[in-house]
């Protein structure tokens, strides 16, 4: 998108009855919306999933851990979960909010195809040719607060590619790519809000970004990253570990092979006092000693010799946090053991290597 293509936005929310399953959205969105060609109608998920019946009783807690595919992380009651779409969410998505109660609604079970088919059914009824994205509010790690964003997306490309082409300074981009659709979901949230009766917004001037009728692009789903390219894949170490006790094959899928030895899982692993060590390096094989050959790490953790408890207490948290990233990196803890002597001012509190299973 070129800058002289840019245009100004205008954000309108529009208000709806409560939603129920069976419910005519598209009929809806032409009764009361007044598309245009070129709009974008951005909706919330939880209409669509009234409409589609996703509202269920029962257990809220119960709810989120089937639909999990995979514990990202857990606090207490608090859970951050995969989606069978390949979100992560809190609560994996299952919401109780404006829902009646004891009873909890679920994300749409294709938030692409839900997308897809609205708009189809708006060409069809109101002739008008719309891009529609259905949205949803997330949290993000290591900022407070939530944002919407779109978790199915028709009729506009999901992001904007900008990598090949130059800056302001004639630099080349490298890694520049706009998620449009998540940016278009968080702006129209400013007019919808959560609590005005208001699911939907219609942003018109992105006509220039709108497909043909019945070329809906790849869909919101092509904005989750590839688990091998998931720099944060594994979550917290209390979710890698229970993960790898229980040999859950998709959510081992996001964590490092074991086989592959390149880069050191202990390498982060550093003691925030004077009196105590970490060292790891590659595992020496010896021959007739470890017949099975697996290469792998070793790691020793030590204080100085004469430490007080304070140094001893943080050199045994220090062990269970290797060992604790050992099994999240599916690798096998061996030679376990506690030995004492001292080495050049250091006596080795506790040393064990971490192998291929």
């Amino acid at each position: 998108m070129a800058e002289h293509e840019r245009s100004s936005l205008s954000i309108r929310a529009v208000a709806w009855p409560e939603i129920g399953p069976g419910d005519d959205l598209a009929m809806l969105l032409a009764e009361t919306a007044a598309l245009v060609v070129g709009d974008v109608v951005v909706v919330t998920s939880k209409v669509v999933s009234k409409a589609e019946g996703r509202i269920e009783k029962g257990s809220r807690a119960a709810v989120v851990d089937r639909e999990s595919v995979r514990i990202v992380a857990r606090r207490g009651e608090s859970v951050i979960g995969e989606t069978r779409h390949g979100l992560v969410m809190a609560a994996a998505g299952v919401d109780a909010s404006n829902a009646p109660e004891g009873t909890v609604v679920l994300l749409p079970v294709d938030p692409d195809r839900s997308a897809r088919r609205l708009r189809d059914r708006l060409h069809q009824q109101a002739g008008v040719n719309v891009a529609v994205l259905v949205t949803d509010t997330v949290g993000r790690a290591w900022r407070n607060g939530q944002i919407d964003l779109a978790i199915g997306c028709a009729g506009m490309d999901p992001w904007h590619e900008l990598r090949g082409t130059l800056d302001t300074h004639g630099k080349p981009l490298t890694v520049t790519a706009p998620a449009t659709v998540d940016e278009v979901a968080s702006a129209a949230d400013l007019v919808k809000g959560k609590t005005s009766g208001c699911p939907v917004a219609v942003v018109s001037g992105l006509g220039h970004l709108v497909h043909p009728a019945g070329q809906h692009g790849p869909g919101a789903a092509a904005l989750i990253r590839d688990s091998a390219l998931d720099m944060f894949g594994l979550g917290t170490r209390e979710a890698a570990v229970a993960a790898a006790l229980r040999e859950d094959a998709v959510a081992l899928a996001h964590f490092p092979p074991s086989t592959e030895m390149t880069d050191e899982p202990f390498v982060g692993l550093v003691s925030g006092l004077a009196g105590v060590r970490v060292i790891s390096r590659p595992r020496v094989e010896t021959a007739g000693i470890d017949a099975r050959n697996r290469g792998g790490w070793h790691v020793e953790v030590g204080v100085r010799d004469g430490a007080g408890v304070t140094e001893q207490r943080h050199a045994g948290a220090l062990v269970e946090r290797a060992k604790v990233l050992a099994v999240a990196y599916r690798l096998e803890v061996i030679d376990d053991a506690v030995t004492s002597g001292s080495d050049h001012g250091w006596e080795t509190v506790h040393g064990f290597s971490a192998v291929s299973p």
